[in-house]
């Protein structure tokens, strides 16, 4: 393996500014890698390598010009097939835009292409990011470099299977229920979903637009902390944006002392269905967390209980009403347009060939919980439930500065496992629904491989909102401490397995 791979984004960018290293042989050697391995990984469903040749070579002029550019400058970065990038197809992993070009980028595009990194291509994902495996993408699944029978987490597992092949060192994701920190958790990647508002939704193509919140995804907490400056703040475009100071992320992930911080232990994360190597990695991340000065206190949300309930009646209703415009009269697929149907038929024909099963059976269940006469048992009660959640976060932050738990019950599991079992599949994502409820900050860090199967464990923080600063604080902390014991990064290890191989 190229050692270039292996290197940190904020190493690589200490090498791009001492002139150790140009951006196009960093570029060059992601390019080679994702040629050489993601046949088997599947982490992309396009790749841009000629614009992104041609990107750092610019930036590379530039640096040798003497310009200031920013710290990721020169930077590979690889984006989840939801965000619009013009001269790239973007298909949301569906087949109903396979193949449709954006004319428009979307605000978190045009801030990392600004700030100077490279986009290497789009990465796979569960179609319109439905799914938590990346399995029901309509282009086939992922697999996770771990353990290549296994699921690499979703919907966002393309992005997080292209950190841990090494096959670029940023990506961005986005998290509805979970879908950047889940699959961050299941590869022993960095995963961080900021607050709602924090980072704009305009141009990513929306899923449930009260809950989706775009992130950044790292190998380590400070490469995610980069990220998450070039990306976040108030974009007017976007209705649901906070115009607000973007907190200083970057100074937590280098500060790294939680000590006398007060960290709350979720009482209900835990116990029936949670995997013991889980469960024990998280209780030995918490020691060091309480060897390194923090307090720790257990806390009660009882209304967690019902948020995996909750989100399944909210998400899909928000789903019926996004996923409404692909009607085959405006732009994607278009099927059975004979000149012989109905425009009604057409459209019904289109939606049954470009939407999968997973797709089909949101918009079942959210058009069913927004009919008449079912509105306010279901809608309009799932909404008084998110309410006492987002209430329960309140009481505990009064409490503690942050909550924790397992990112997951278990760790990865197998291709093809929970495929007909849709609730199983939907468990997946049991702790982190709760914060995409309520709109906080949280994160997935890697804290030990499970003694049950050898798989990366995640450990979440839990923030209140615009409080993103805590997050990586007490993710840096558990990282070094960690490193320190391992010997350096839970990714190392996955490296050097290759490296002797």
């Amino acid at each position: 393996m190229n050692p270039l791979l292996m290197l940190t984004a904020s190493e690589l960018s200490q090498m791009l500014r001492a002139g150790e290293v140009s951006a196009r042989e960093i570029t060059a050697a992601h390019l080679d890698r994702i040629a050489a391995v993601d046949g088997d990984i599947h982490s992309f469903l396009a790749v841009d390598s000629e614009r992104a040749l041609a990107t750092a070579e610019a930036l590379d002029d530039r640096r040798a010009a003497g310009e200031e550019l920013d710290e990721l400058a020169g930077i590979p970065i690889a984006v989840k097939d939801l965000f619009c990038y013009t001269g790239l197809p973007t298909t949301a992993g569906s087949r109903i835009l396979e193949g449709w070009r954006p004319p428009y980028n979307a605000t978190l595009t045009e801030r990392v292409l600004d700030a100077g990194l490279v986009v290497l291509g789009k990465t796979n994902l569960d179609e319109f990011a439905m799914g938590s495996s990346t399995e029901s993408s309509g282009y086939g699944p992922t697999r996770n470099p771990w353990d290549r029978t296994r699921i690499p987490g979703g919907s966002g597992g393309g992005s997080a299977a292209a950190l841990a092949a090494f096959e670029a060192p940023l990506a961005l994701g986005t998290d509805t229920g979970g879908s950047i920190r889940q699959p961050a958790s299941v590869t022993g990647t960095v995963g961080v979903k900021p607050t709602y508002g924090a980072t704009s939704r305009y141009g990513v193509i929306a899923m449930a637009s009260s809950l989706d919140t775009p992130g950044p995804c790292a190998r380590t907490v400070l490469d995610a902390a980069l990220l998450h400056r070039v990306i976040a703040g108030w974009d007017p475009r976007d209705s649901t944006s906070i115009n607000a100071a973007v907190p200083d992320v970057v100074g937590a992930a280098r500060r790294a002392d939680v000590k006398g911080l007060r960290i709350g232990v979720v009482k209900e994360f835990g116990g029936e269905g949670y995997q013991p190597g889980v469960e024990q990695r998280f209780r030995e991340a918490l020691s060091v967390l309480e060897g390194l000065g923090a307090e720790i206190v257990e806390v009660s949300c009882p209304h967690f209980d019902y948020a995996l309930a909750t989100y399944y009646l909210i998400m899909p209703a928000e789903v019926s009403s996004n996923l409404a415009r692909f009607d085959a009269m405006r732009y994607g697929l278009r099927v059975g347009d004979d000149g012989e149907r109905s425009a009604e038929e057409v459209m019904s024909l289109t939606r049954g060939a470009g939407f999968g099963a997973e797709v089909k059976r949101r918009i079942i269940l959210g058009t069913y919980a927004l009919s008449s006469g079912y509105y306010d048992a279901y809608y309009g009660s799932a909404q008084k439930v998110r309410t006492l959640i987002v209430r329960d976060f309140e009481a505990a932050f009064e409490q503690v500065d942050v909550l924790v738990s397992p990112s997951t019950p278990t760790t990865a599991f197998g291709l093809g496992e929970r495929i007909d079992d849709p609730l199983a599949m939907y468990k997946a994502d049991l702790c982190t629904i709760p914060s995409n409820m309520a709109g906080n900050a949280a994160g997935s860090f890697p804290c030990g491989l499970s003694p049950d199967d050898g798989l990366p464990v995640g450990f979440q923080v839990m923030a209140p909102a615009l409080a993103d600063d805590r997050v990586y604080l007490v993710g840096a902390a558990l990282e070094a401490e960690l490193g320190r014991r391992w010997g350096g990064l839970l990714i190392d290890q996955l490296a050097s397995r290759e490296v002797s191989a």
